[in-house]
Formats: C-alpha cells, structure tokens, sequence
C-alpha cells in the first residue's frame, strides 16, 4: 500500500472507492435496504480494520468518520446529491 505524495490516502483509494459504490448500486437494485447495506459494509471494513491494523489506527479512522458526521459534512453530501443526482440513499 503505497500514499500519496502528501502521504494521506492510499493512490488505490480512488479504484477502492468505486469498487464499492459498485457493489452498493448492485444491492440496492437487488432490492436490499439501504440499511442492511451499510451495515454490513460497516461490518466488513471493521472486520479487515481488526485484522490488518492497531487498535490506534482503527481509532483514528473512527473519530475522522465521526468529526465528519459531527461537522455537518455528510449532511453536505447528502444536500448537494438531492440537488443533483436524484435522492439520496
């Protein structure tokens, strides 16, 4: 696993991502809920989380998706694709 020049992120976080928004536009044409969805890909990635990193780290990525929740950004993200995209899921 290679970082970025700024040593942030993964450079296969992109491909990652867009394997999973994949497989999330897959279930949802299959009919599962949007909940059972998120749930078990939350299940999943804390699943590989436990097997590939400390508990620190697991920490860290946590709290980021909380701050993120906490400042209103996925709100954001919701807003700007009822704007554009059609309603979120």
């Amino acid at each position: 696993m290679t970082l970025d020049p700024q040593g942030n992120a993964p450079e296969d976080l992109s491909h990652a991502g867009s394997v999973t928004d994949k497989a999330i536009e897959y279930m949802i044409e299959q009919g599962i809920a949007p909940i059972s969805v998120a749930s078990a890909l939350l299940g999943g990635a804390l699943g590989l989380m436990a097997r590939t990193m400390e508990d620190r780290a697991i920490a860290r990525v946590l709290q980021s998706a909380l701050a993120s929740v906490e400042s209103g950004e996925l709100h954001e993200m919701r807003r700007s694709q009822a704007e554009g995209a059609g309603p979120a899921q």
